[in-house]
């Protein structure tokens, strides 16, 4: 267990994804079974332990430690994790020495955990641990790692350390469950690969460049195709021997949260594309925006009015399968050829084609990218005629050209300490513009794009500016000749009835600090609600 939390506490301060990458691959290599396996649940996010949760592990402090000190104590670290591991020393008696056990056997301890026993069980393995020990044993119980570690990065460390490629950890994955002993028998080469349940793998998506604009006069638009970006997730669908499964991007398996897709999966291949939600108005169907689609991901099950309010469907741009036969190795208008007979036997109110947009010329191209017909387009794909469909970014074969961001000023109203790393400086912030009652009223929530000198700057802004406190939150000074401006972008704009303003950003990021300008003289709601569709 201690070795895990030294895992973890390296990884939450390693910045770059081939630091993280050395520090997973050195620890799968050095680690026995079965607990790196166990490790590498809580890090893919397999690891599930019912019986804990938050509520019941602020129960467990409080009634160890005074109520108003964990409050004050959360308040200042930002952490409930951290706060608990920090304050339970005070609590544990001085001859319990901390020791230390095997991340098997906290998670087979775990496992045994009722509701009723949970809080004891807990409570005993704090006894016992480290401060270290302790803060990842809450962030496994809870399922917040949250250090930066994406399930691809892991599968990539795997492969690494088994020298193969990593679509070939992608091809097996979803077959295995923790402490996946099978897969690293077959990574160390001592048994065969694991082929028992990969009826419908999942296979390494293909990714694109971010355009250079300063590279097209090279490049001739007659090798490209190009088709509009759409604001939704990518998805691979896969239908095989009657088994359907619908992956994300990186690989986790979303089918219970889109039973309207997977249900209609009536093909034999693998089709990869765009996953949009189309919103209910007056009893007709207009797609929606990624805030509509935001409130179906990550769910286990889904309810019938979500399902009729928001029906999911999918915009098929690419085909990796088809009829038994690997097509990825095929030119990218000869799949297309392929995906368009294929998408005439589907469900055309779940599945659509992606269109070829028509272009001669980069400012023809140019001009379509400016004036999208639907706000939730993003920008445009460029994919060359000729391209395989191959895992990863290739160099020249797709592209990505995204619209220019919206950029408005807005006013710091709230402050919020951050977490880990920030946890010591208020690092999240609620900014608003002026309605017409002359209020200023919020639009929008960021916690990055400025660096670190800036955040000090902020945090001591927030400091001396504060009027008033709402548990960890500060409402900052904010009247027309006196406050702080933001430059805030963002990359659309939706309709929001949970925010009183009524409008909600898309990755709004603080792009400028305004000190030279007055708060009087920042955006008003009535330029906000000109951007969204009518």
């Amino acid at each position: 267990m201690q070795n895990f939390a030294y895992l973890i506490d390296r990884l939450t301060f390693t910045p770059s994804r081939n630091g993280k990458l050395r520090l997973i691959e050195s620890y799968l290599r050095e680690t026995p079974d079965p607990d790196r396996g166990w490790a590498l649940a809580a890090l893919t996010g397999t690891l599930d332990v019912k019986a804990v949760k938050p509520a019941l592990l602020r129960a467990m402090v409080t009634e160890r430690i005074d109520e108003a000190l964990f409050r004050y104590s959360y308040d200042f670290v930002g952490d409930m994790a951290e706060t608990i591991a920090l304050l339970w020393d005070s609590a544990v008696e001085e001859d319990v020495a901390p020791q230390d056990v095997s991340l098997n056997t906290v998670v087979e301890t775990l496992s045994t955990a009722s509701r009723s026993t949970a809080a004891k069980v807990v409570s005993d393995l704090l006894d016992g641990m480290s401060t270290s020990a302790r803060f990842v044993l809450i962030k496994m119980v809870t399922g917040a790692l949250r250090i930066g570690v994406s399930g691809r990065l892991t599968r990539q460390a795997m492969a690494n350390v088994a020298g193969r490629p990593v679509e070939e950890i992608e091809e097996v994955w979803h077959s295995q469950r923790p402490p996946f002993t099978e897969l690293f028998a077959w990574i160390d080469g001592k048994a065969p690969r694991p082929d028992s349940a990969a009826t419908t793998p999942f296979r390494s998506v293909m990714l694109a460049h971010a355009l250079d604009e300063d590279d097209m006069p090279s490049m001739d638009p007659a090798d490209f195709s190009a088709e509009w970006k759409w604001d939704g997730i990518r998805v691979q669908a896969v239908c095989s021997k009657g088994e359907r499964k619908l992956y994300s991007r990186t690989g986790d398996d979303i089918s219970l949260a889109f039973p309207d897709i997977v249900d209609y999966l009536d093909f034999d291949g693998t089709i990869d594309g765009e996953l949009l939600v189309a919103r209910r108005v007056d009893n007709a169907l207009h797609i929606a925006t990624f805030g509509d689609l935001q409130q179906r991901l990550n769910r286990k099950t889904v309810t019938k009015p979500m399902l009729e309010q928001h029906p999911a469907f999918m915009r098929v741009y690419d085909v990796l399968y088809a009829h038994g036969e690997d097509i990825r190795p095929f030119g990218f208008l000869e799949r297309r050829q392929i995906l368009d007979n294929l998408c005439k036997s589907m469900d055309p109110a779940r599945f659509d084609i992606s269109p070829l947009l028509p272009f001669q010329t980069w400012a023809e191209l140019a001009a379509l990218r400016a004036n999208p017909p639907h706000s939730i387009i993003e920008g445009v794909m460029l994919k060359r005629n000729t391209a395989a469909y191959l895992a990863g970014r290739v160099k020249g074969a797709w592209y990505k050209w995204k619209r220019d961001p919206h950029v408005i000023d807005a006013v710091l109203i709230y402050a919020q300490r951050g977490h880990g790393k920030r946890s010591g400086y208020y690092s999240d912030y609620t900014f608003g513009v002026w309605n017409s009652a002359g209020e200023l009223t919020p639009v929008g929530k960021a916690y990055f794009g400025f660096t670190d000198e800036e955040l000090r700057k902020i945090d001591s802004y927030v400091r001396n500016n504060t009027i008033e406190r709402f548990g960890p939150v500060r409402r900052i000074r904010a009247e027309p000749e006196h406050g702080l401006v933001f430059e805030v972008a963002f990359e659309g704009l939706n309709r929001s009835t949970r925010h009183k303003s009524g409008v909600a950003m898309r990755f709004p990021r603080i792009s400028r600090l305004r000190f030279d300008k007055l708060p009087k003289d920042a955006d008003h709601l009535e330029t906000l609600e000109k951007m969204l569709e009518p």
